[in-house]
């Protein structure tokens, strides 16, 4: 066998053990975020208590105003949702088709979020997640595959990407206005004729999230301050991180967005949505 016959060899056996390893750490990846959903799918009360108006007698009328549209009386508080959505993702500038399934569990709990992105050979899929089980280690993570083969993103397992995690929670909570109770754990505070801030007893290390309603009591932006570093000097901080919340529809008594923009730099020069969303299923 010659020299040039045995370097084929190898770099053949290397090319196959390389698919392999990216295979098998796909497979653990996908391992992973199947492990948190179905934690979170448990944590789905079968019996909730229902909506009663008296649960906001006490709160701030911009609060008043926000559940007297978002919860129909009677409504069963479920707090864990499933969602599924189709969009846009912009990422370089590039906008690519979406579409994805999520299921968000309270503040302070958790969520998992699997995306395709893209077409071709720019097609990536993965997940995001968080996950804070009672009594156990946080765990957080972005994982994307280019392909099914290629690593595009691989991030997670430090206190800073938890942190930026949890304040995807809470913004979300949006998505599961029970969550928004102060019977749960929220609490309100009315910081103009339309906006409030609020707060969660399970999250107290996160900052609060912002948000305006309109006359009616619908959600017209939300955001808070979020620990990131999608900045030039990719330096954790605080920044706004939000969005409009475009279209509202309700679901088995819930009221919530249909249709959202989210970007970094919410509310400044640098505002640049990368998230276009459109629900197009919610399962309490």
């Amino acid at each position: 066998m010659t020299l040039f016959k045995i370097v084929l060899l190898v770099l053949a056996a290397l090319l196959v053990a390389a698919v392999a390893l990216g295979f098998w750490v796909n497979f653990r990846d996908r391992a992973q975020a199947a492990r948190v959903w179905a934690a979170l799918e448990g944590a789905r009360e079968a019996d909730p208590q229902h909506y009663d108006r008296a649960m906001v007698a006490n709160l701030p009328e911009v609060a008043q105003r926000y559940f007297t549209r978002a919860i129909t009386p009677g409504t069963p508080l479920h707090r864990v949702v499933r969602l599924e959505m189709a969009g846009s993702f912009i990422m370089n500038g590039n906008e690519m088709p979406m579409t994805a399934r999520q299921i968000l569990a309270p503040p302070g709990q958790g969520f998992v979020w699997q995306a395709e992105v893209g077409t071709g050979l720019m097609h990536f899929a993965g997940s995001d997640g968080f996950h804070a089980p009672p009594g156990g280690a946080v765990d957080s993570w972005t994982k994307f595959w280019l392909r099914g083969l290629i690593p595009l993103a691989r991030m997670g397992g430090t206190e800073d990407h938890a942190r930026a995690a949890a304040t995807r929670v809470l913004l979300e909570s949006i998505w599961a206005p029970a969550s928004l109770l102060p019977h749960f754990g929220a609490d309100w505070v009315q910081t103009g004729p339309n906006s409030a801030e609020v707060r969660f007893a399970c999250a107290q290390e996160i900052e609060p999230m912002q948000i305006t309603l309109d006359a009616q009591g619908n959600p017209l932006e939300v955001w808070a301050l979020r620990w990131t570093d999608a900045n030039p000097e990719r330096q954790h901080r605080l920044q706004p991180f939000g969005g409009r919340m475009l279209e509202m529809t309700r679901h088995q008594g819930f009221l919530i967005p249909s249709q959202v923009e989210l970007g970094n730099m919410w509310g400044t020069p640098e505002y640049a949505p990368f998230f276009l969303a459109t629900i197009t299923s919610a399962e309490f």
